[in-house]
C-alpha cells in the first residue's frame, strides 16, 4: 500500500560483532546476543516490510542490547512483496507481528484472524499525497483541482477521505500509478501517494515539494502497529511487554542520540544511505513523538481514534461481513504493564 517496496530487499542485519544467522522462518534474520544470553527467551517479530528508519529503535534496542538486558533473545523477521505478516504470528513461529497501518489489523480482524494492537510506534500514517507548487495539494479544498495519482492497494485512502469531509467520490481526478514518482515529475499527475519518510525517492521531485499528510487531510491513523494474538496476549503477556518496553527503551536512546542512532542503523541494516537517513531522522522523530506520547509514554494509542477509524472505512465498505468491534482491535493490557518503561517524551524541538 505504500512506496516502501522502491526499497531494496536487506539481505541481513549484522549485530556489533557482525555476526548473523539465517531463521528457519522465511526471511528471518537473527540477532545472535551475547553468549551468557543464549537461554534468554527467544521472540521473533515478523514485520510487514523491510527493515528500515521507522523500526530504527528497534534496531538499536537490539545493538545496543536493551533486549538481552529485558531477558530476551531477539529475531527480527522482516516483510517484502511475497512476505506474509499474519500467517507466522498465528502459527506461533512468531511471537508477535508489526503491521504498516491500522488498517491492516482491522481487515484482518474483519476476517476472522484473532489479533489485537499491542503498541502503535508512529502517532500518525507517514502516507501522504507529494505536489509541486505549480499545482499544491496543501488542504482538503485543494483534493477537487488537482489530479491524484494513487496505488491500487491504497485506493482505499482515497475513498475514505472523500468519505470523511463529504466529497463525491466521483468528482476527484484518480489515476492508478505505480511506486516512483515518474508521473508528478512528468506532470501526468498534480499529486502522488506515498511515504513521506522515503525521501530519498522524494528528492526527485525537488527541495520545493510540497508533502500533505493524510492525517491532515481528515484520515486518522496510525503506523508501525505491533500486535500479537487474543491467546498470546492472555498467555504471553510477560514476553510481550518485555519486548515493548525494551523497544521502547531503543526509542528513547534515538530521541536522545538520534545521529548516532542513524549510524548505528546503517552499520546494522544492509542498503540504507547514511546520509539520507541523518536527513531523515528529524522526521522519523516527529512522527514517533508528540504531545500524547510526553503524557502517554511511546507507544502509546487512543482507543477513541481507533473507533472513529473503524467507523470510517465501515462508511465506505471495507468490512463486508461486519466491521469488528473496538474491543476486538486492541489491548491496552501490554501499555499498561509497561508504563514505567516507556519514555514520556514529546517531539523533539
Amino acid at each position: 500500500m505504500t512506496d516502501k517496496m522502491e526499497i531494496s530487499r536487506r539481505s541481513l542485519l549484522k549485530t556489533g560483532g557482525g555476526i548473523v544467522a539465517a531463521s528457519a522462518l522465511g526471511g528471518a534474520v537473527q540477532l545472535i546476543l551475547p553468549t551468557e544470553a543464549h537461554a534468554s527467551a527467544k521472540v521473533v517479530v515478523k514485520y510487514d516490510w523491510l527493515m528500515s528508519n521507522g523500526q530504527i529503535g528497534d534496531i538499536v534496542a537490539a545493538q545496543k542490547g536493551f533486549y538481552a538486558d529485558a531477558g530476551l533473545e531477539v529475531e527480527f523477521a522482516p516483510g517484502g512483496p511475497n512476505s506474509s505478516t499474519v500467517p507466522p504470528v498465528i502459527s506461533g513461529a512468531a511471537a508477535l507481528g508489526q503491521f504498516s497501518e491500522t488498517a491492516q489489523l482491522f481487515n484482518a480482524r474483519a476476517g476472522g484472524v484473532p489479533v489485537k494492537i499491542l503498541a502503535c510506534g508512529f502517532r500518525t500514517g507517514p502516507y501522504a499525497f507529494t505536489s509541486k507548487p505549480d499545482k499544491p495539494l496543501r488542504t482538503i479544498d485543494d483534493l477537487r483541482n488537482v489530479r491524484i495519482g494513487i496505488q491500487p492497494t491504497a485506493r482505499f485512502i482515497i475513498d475514505a477521505i472523500a468519505a470523511a469531509n463529504d466529497i463525491p467520490i466521483d468528482e476527484l481526478q484518480i489515476t492508478s500509478v505505480g511506486f516512483d514518482k515518474g508521473p508528478l515529475v512528468n506532470g501526468d499527475v498534480d499529486a502522488i501517494g506515498g511515504w513521506i519518510t522515503n525521501t530519498q525517492a522524494l528528492s526527485v521531485v525537488g527541495d520545493d515539494r510540497i508533502d500533505t499528510l493524510v492525517s491532515d487531510l481528515g484520515l486518522p491513523a496510525y503506523a508501525l502497529v505491533y500486535f500479537a494474538t487474543d491467546d498470546a496476549i492472555e498467555n504471553n503477556a510477560e514476553q510481550l511487554a518485555a519486548f515493548i518496553g525494551a523497544t521502547a527503551k531503543g526509542w528513547e536512546f534515538v530521541h536522545a542520540n538520534p545521529q548516532e542512532a542513524v549510524q548505528i542503523m546503517v552499520d546494522a541494516t544492509d542498503g540504507l544511505d547514511l546520509e539520507w537517513e541523518q536527513k531523515t531522522i528529524d522526521l522519523v522523530l516527529s512522527l514517533s513523538f508528540d504531545e500524547n506520547t510526553a503524557v502517554g509514554g511511546w507507544g502509546v494509542f487512543d482507543p477513541a481514534n481507533l473507533e472513529q477509524q473503524l467507523a470510517l472505512y465501515d462508511s465506505i465498505g471495507q468490512y463486508s461481513g461486519g466491521r469488528p468491534s473496538l474491543e476486538e482491535v486492541h489491548t491496552t493490557k501490554i501499555l499498561e504493564m509497561t508504563a514505567d518503561q516507556r519514555p514520556k517524551l514529546g517531539a523533539p524541538s
